[in-house]
């Protein structure tokens, strides 16, 4: 079981995960071994509230396709059990930032202050460089 919240498991059954072969170059056992993990997951066969389906299908994600699965792709690791255990706790951090909700900006104004500070920094900075132009004699 997976735990997503206080009242929000996921069971490991549905998720599907496949060993492949790590891709990038290796070492002797890279054309042998299938060290990397292949997860999928289906958004809408999934016991999950309607709240976090429609949140994850709403999703602006590259590991999201079109059909609703979730496809997450581990091979940092030379162990499969690892990769596993990573492409697992992705999944999970992928459903947690559904439920995160973000603050709203309040837009502000600059002090009174920090405009004249402003542009009497730039007054200076103006006349010091007037002063570099060049001397005309009369």
């Amino acid at each position: 079981m997976l735990k997503i919240s206080n009242t929000v498991t996921l069971d490991e059954n549905e998720v599907e995960i496949s060993a492949i072969r790590a891709s990038g170059s290796g070492g002797q056992k890279v054309n042998k071994v299938s060290a990397a993990i292949h997860l999928r997951f289906d958004i809408e066969a999934s016991s999950l509230p309607d709240y976090y389906k429609e949140k994850l299908l709403d999703l602006k994600d590259k590991r999201i396709t079109k059909e609703g699965i979730i496809v997450i792709k581990s091979q940092q690791h030379r162990s499969q059990e690892q990769n596993r255990d990573e492409a697992l706790e992705r999944l999970v951090e992928l459903i947690k930032s559904v439920n995160v909700v973000q603050k709203k900006r309040v837009p502000t104004k600059p002090t009174k202050g920090s405009v004249n500070r402003r542009l009497n920094s730039k007054k200076k900075q103006g006349s010091k460089k007037k002063l570099r132009g060049k001397v005309e004699r009369e």
